[in-house]
């Protein structure tokens, strides 16, 4: 009588058929019934704290264009973890978390390490959060976690499983299921709303992360060659962009507040919002949604954000399929006049700055950067001025976290070097971190030196938190503690986990040794004095 095939065993059966074969996590005492006899078929990216290892994955679903496995430790590595969760939420990201439980025996008397009410945790920021009711549904609930993950909106979703469940018997083979990742818009509503494009005289086209997301980067060109009509970044701190900042077409980033965005769209009959929430305002400076007159259409995967909308009319569908549906309904429109481009500053001082500005550090990239480099911007405050002398012209090319949380970018590169890697893809990632941002999520550097990925990590060292200094002057709010940051010694710290790090006080400095540093077998941190920037958001 052969043995009956245990709950571990059936699990990564499916997770193997499902592709789920990379883990990344950060192994804890409830969770070792989980990853022993680990296989060999699988690989296990190990990253120093839960934050790193969601950031990681995060980055990595978004890359490889899957959903990603993670394994994180009962209540306290979930809640180490909740900060690049909400990111992941925010990006729509496809993850399976996974965390251990006490032995189900003892949960009833508040055993250590229990995870109390342990679907509540991860809420809200999960699509769904669930503890098998018997050990025999753990593989159907990983099914159903993975068709949850994926089907639109994607998101992360959560299991926690007590640590005895993985040695009981299963009831068979788990169950392999196809979901779709896309949804279609309504035929009918798209037809009106090509119409109300058609008869516009000078409409504007917001593309947001979802048309990069989707693929939809080409599609979204051709749209808005097709109409002659101006585009606009979604927000300055949008986690993806999904047009050519270069584009004749292109007239910069929406600003994040009521007002600046009513200004800035003035003069426009219609916009048409594709892939983004209309607006992500912040900090709050009152003003009308739209100006009068100002007509705006919405479209999005995600139910709930066409229901929190302040404006505009609303229909749910995949960005790609959608744009692709509306280039062949709408008209050509080649005598609508175009937009003047978009002129950029491109302003530096007449002699070198000392420290150097952020624009000054960020021409010195500029005139390095590899043409297929990827940019992971978590310098919040220059952000504005990257997009300046660094302008994203390829899809997938660019990344930053979707919550506006700090901490995700370091693990963020971390997680898109894996990506690249896995997909065979080689390719530069640069990732421009500010100082403070560098601190939240540092361990995560060790995994880029244990992996040897090609990353130069741009630490711009202002000696303070720029962004919140801009918002304490936004906001009305002086003499705000705790906004400077003295004493750090970001070299000796990156040298004591492994990477290579260097100093560049010059732009000639930063050109020398971005050089060196693409050239190393490993992670650079390049340490950068720079002068505050101010943020420029309104």
């Amino acid at each position: 009588m052969s043995t009956p095939t245990s709950v571990h065993d059936a699990t990564y059966d499916l997770l193997r058929r499902l592709g789920l074969t990379t883990v990344f996590g950060n192994p804890g005492s409830t969770e070792q019934t989980f990853l022993k006899d680990f296989p060999d078929d699988f690989t296990y990216i190990l990253a120093l704290q839960e934050a790193s290892v969601v950031a990681m994955a995060d980055a990595y679903s978004q890359v490889t264009g899957k959903p990603a496995l993670v394994n994180v430790h009962t209540a306290a590595g979930t809640g180490n973890a909740m900060g690049s969760l909400i990111a992941a939420y925010d990006a729509k990201t496809p993850l399976i978390i996974t965390a251990g439980q006490q032995h189900r025996e003892m949960v009833i008397s508040e055993p250590y390490l229990a995870n109390r009410d342990e679907t509540m945790l991860p809420r809200p920021w999960v699509k769904w959060a669930y503890q098998p009711a018997r050990a025999e549904d753990v593989p159907a609930a990983f099914m159903r976690a993975y068709a949850t993950a994926l089907q639109p909106p994607a998101g992360p979703v959560f299991l926690s499983i007590p640590l005895d469940d993985w040695v009981k018997p299963a009831l068979g083979p788990a169950l392999v299921r196809e979901v779709s990742h896309r949804v279609a818009p309504d035929v009918a509503r798209l037809a009106q709303f090509a119409e109300r494009i058609d008869n516009s005289s000078r409409p504007a086209l917001v593309f947001g992360p979802e048309v990069d997301r989707s693929g939809g980067w080409d599609c979204a060109v051709a749209l808005a060659e097709k109409l002659q009509a101006a585009v606009y970044g979604s927000s300055p701190l949008a986690d993806r962009v999904s047009f050519p900042e270069d584009h004749p077409l292109y007239q910069g980033n929406l600003p994040m507040t009521i007002a600046g965005v009513s200004e800035q769209l003035t003069g426009h009959d219609l916009v048409v919002v594709i892939g983004a929430p209309v607006f992500r305002y912040y900090p709050f400076v009152p003003g009308r949604y739209l100006p009068e007159g100002t007509e705006l259409l919405h479209v999005t995967c995600d139910p709930d954000t066409a229901a929190y909308a302040n404006s505009g009319d609303s229909l749910l569908g995949d960005a790609k399929l959608t744009i692709d549906l509306l280039i062949d309904k709408v008209d050509s429109q080649s005598g609508r006049v175009a937009p003047t481009p978009l002129s950029w500053p491109h302003r530096l001082p007449s002699s070198p700055s000392t420290p150097l500005t952020p624009a000054e550090a960020y021409a010195a990239l500029r005139d390095v950067r590899p043409a297929d480099a990827v940019i992971v911007n978590e310098s919040t405050s220059t952000m504005a001025v990257q997009a300046e002398w660094l302008p994203t012209v390829r899809s997938g090319s660019f990344f930053t976290t979707g919550s506006g949380g700090i901490g995700w970018g370091v693990p963020g590169a971390v997680g898109v070097a894996l990506g690249d890697r896995a997909r065979g893809t080689q390719r530069t990632v640069i990732a421009t971190i500010g100082d403070g941002s560098f601190q939240y999520s540092i361990q995560a550097i060790w995994t880029a030196a244990r992996h040897k990925l090609p990353i130069v990590f741009v630490v711009f060292r202002n000696g303070e938190y720029s962004i919140l200094k801009s918002f304490a002057e936004l906001e009305q709010a002086p003499g705000v503690p705790g906004l400077d940051l003295p004493g750090l010694d970001i070299a000796s710290v990156a040298k004591g986990f492994g990477c290579r790090a260097a100093h560049a006080e010059t732009a000639d400095d930063i050109r020398i040794q971005f050089k060196i540093a693409t050239e190393a077998d490993g992670p650079t941190v390049i340490l950068v004095p720079t002068q505050p920037q101010y943020a420029r958001l309104g």
